[in-house]
């Protein structure tokens, strides 16, 4: 049985998941985790998917706010047997775990990136803010123009030609000079065999051959020299950089939709016994007890007294009628 883990934050008609077959997985905000939650309210390693014979459990590995199942908060390093359809929560983020028969995915890895980025592109929107990676031209002919590169895996074309994504004046460009595409976190070009070649970050390009655009570099084509933004991959490195985000106390997290609420909540904290316990709350022997020569005694003990007196004076009277009817 394979274990697919879907990620249920956010509104989305068709949310992502991922399948693995692996019998260790990490859920955290790490680049090295299988399942990877830019959100400050995960922990670089929050949690974890072990497979232990038939059965997958959760592990909290210690993490800042916590791993629920379902209303059920995880003592750190404790197990949990997950069962299909349960829900996770990690910090702000909601997970449905399926245990069923299927296909894990081809490149988990790739994957992996794409949801982080996805979750980091969806909150960017929602801000406001820009989410595509964009490339302007810093020198030569040219300079000030830029291309926004809005779609990830859409190929953009740099050159001469009219119909190019971002068309060059520069005598030294060839018409089709390199293709430009977002491959996971990273913004990737490819020379298309030019004729006077391109630099990236001073190093000839081979033709034909991707090469990610690492951040601070600079593309090189004849006289024009483009530089890169990606506030894309920015807000990713910077959230995976951070420190945990501790939650409010009073902080409610929404469900995911179609969930109840009340089959999500937050199991009620556990009453810490006071330090000054009343006496009523002890046992009773440790309240009354004084040791075995200096034992209290009850009424019921001073009733048995008397009645004890009464019956040997009875007997005592008796006595005495018998000698005296001789």
């Amino acid at each position: 049985m394979a274990l697919t883990v879907v990620i249920r934050s956010g509104d989305t008609e068709t949310p992502a998941s991922i399948t693995l077959d692996s019998p260790r997985v990490v859920i955290g905000r790490g680049e090295g985790s299988e399942i990877r939650l830019p959100d400050p309210s995960v922990s670089h390693r929050h949690a974890s998917i072990r497979q232990r014979g038939t059965d997958y459990v959760v592990i909290d590995e210690g993490s800042t706010n916590g791993t629920f199942v379902g209303p059920v908060r995880l003592s750190a390093h404790a197990p949990r047997v997950l069962r299909h359809a349960d829900l996770i929560r990690v910090g702000r983020i909601w997970l449905e775990i399926r245990v069923e028969q299927a296909m894990p995915t081809a490149n988990p890895q790739a994957t992996t990136r794409e949801i982080a980025l996805g979750l980091v592109a969806a909150a960017l929107a929602a801000q406001g803010e820009q989410t595509g990676a964009t490339v302007r031209i810093e020198s030569g002919p040219d300079v000030g123009r830029e291309l926004a590169m809005t779609d990830i895996e859409r190929t953009y074309v740099v050159g001469r030609a009219p119909n190019a994504d971002l068309v060059l004046g520069d005598d030294d460009a060839s018409r089709r000079h390199v293709e430009l595409v977002r491959r996971g976190q990273h913004v990737c070009v490819r020379d298309l065999g030019s004729k006077n070649g391109s630099e990236l970050g001073g190093q000839r390009l081979q033709p034909n051959q991707e090469t990610p655009w690492a951040a601070g570099q600079k593309l090189r084509i004849g006289a024009t020299e483009l530089g890169l933004r990606d506030p894309l991959l920015e807000a990713l490195l910077e959230l995976e950089a951070g420190a945990d985000e501790p939650m409010r106390s009073d902080e409610s997290v929404d469900p995911p939709r179609g969930i109840e609420a009340d089959d999500v909540a937050p199991a009620p904290q556990a009453v810490e016994p006071s330090s000054a316990a009343p006496l009523a709350s002890l046992p009773r022997h440790a309240a009354t007890s004084t040791g075995r020569s200096g034992r209290a005694l009850g009424a019921a003990d001073v009733v048995v007294a008397l009645l004890a007196l009464v019956v040997l004076g009875l007997s005592l009277v008796g006595l005495a009628w018998v000698l005296r009817s001789k």
